[in-house]
């Protein structure tokens, strides 16, 4: 009798053990999957709003050839194509810049070209920057920001971002052009020419290699320099030379905006 009743006490026992335990067990997994939604919840992806601003607001790959708006863009752009050295002269806003950035980039797309160097000389617009922090680089971002709006437009952001990482576009202020050689495999835009002296003009030119592409920008009317501008002397020398082109735009070129074009009539006239 006494055997029976241990044996019922026994069995009552695991019983109730094995529901606690099993309770035991289902509280602890409900427990750890609230705790892990609570954790999902307060995971916060720092990347999400960025990346969706850079869709929002990053300029769209154009994978369509560059044409040109106007006739005298589409002879520049022949010029370029057929020359070894080009030089576009002209106002504001006639298109200069965008079509020697897109031909530079699709020259890097195909494959023709290696490298593009953009450069320009660090001269403010009458005004005093002051000290920029960073690197060589960085200081001088600030002034290629809209060669780089361009080629992000031909070549799409990632592409431009790499080919910097990676030495296949190089921005850089003309002073560092010294000792350098432009070869076949280069494709060379100088912006704001007006800003050069004859000096820093003579040193670009002469780092001109075999079969590379230069352009030469600029507006001699704008230059924010005093005395004689490399551009205006420029052009006078290389009257008549093999492999050059100089191409001048008039105002009724501008694309920009007939704004434009009214207020460089208006400060051209007074």
């Amino acid at each position: 009798m006494a055997k029976r009743s241990n044996a019922k006490r026994q069995a009552r026992y695991q019983g109730e053990q094995y529901t606690y335990n099993s309770k035991h067990r289902d509280g602890k997994r409900s427990k750890n999957k609230r705790r892990q939604v609570e954790e999902q919840s307060n995971i916060v992806d720092i990347n999400a709003h960025s990346n969706q601003l850079e869709t929002a607001y990053a300029p769209r790959h154009k994978k369509q050839p560059l044409e040109a708006r106007t006739t005298a863009q589409h002879k520049f752009i022949n010029a370029i194509k057929n020359n070894c050295l080009t030089f576009g002269i002209g106002p504001a806003g006639t298109g200069k810049s965008y079509c020697s950035a897109g031909l530079a980039a699709e020259a890097l797309e195909s494959g023709r070209i290696e490298r593009i160097i953009l450069t320009r000389p660090a001269v403010e617009a009458g005004e005093n920057l002051g000290f920029l922090p960073g690197e060589v680089e960085d200081k001088f971002a600030v002034y290629i920001d809209a060669f780089r709006d361009i080629l992000n437009e031909r070549l799409g952001r990632g592409v431009v971002e790499y080919c910097l990482r990676h030495g296949r576009i190089v921005a850089a202020p003309l002073a560092y052009m010294r000792g350098k050689t432009f070869d076949k495999n280069t494709f060379v835009i100088l912006d704001e020419a007006q800003n050069t002296t004859p000096t820093q003009m003579k040193m670009f030119l002469t780092r001109i290699g075999d079969e590379c592409k230069v352009v030469i920008n600029g507006d001699i009317k704008q230059t924010d320099i005093r005395g004689p501008n490399g551009l205006e002397d420029a052009v006078q020398r290389v009257q008549g030379l093999p492999g050059v082109h100089v191409h001048k735009f008039e105002r009724g070129d501008i694309v920009r905006s007939g704004l434009v074009r009214h207020l460089i009539d208006r400060y051209e006239t007074y």
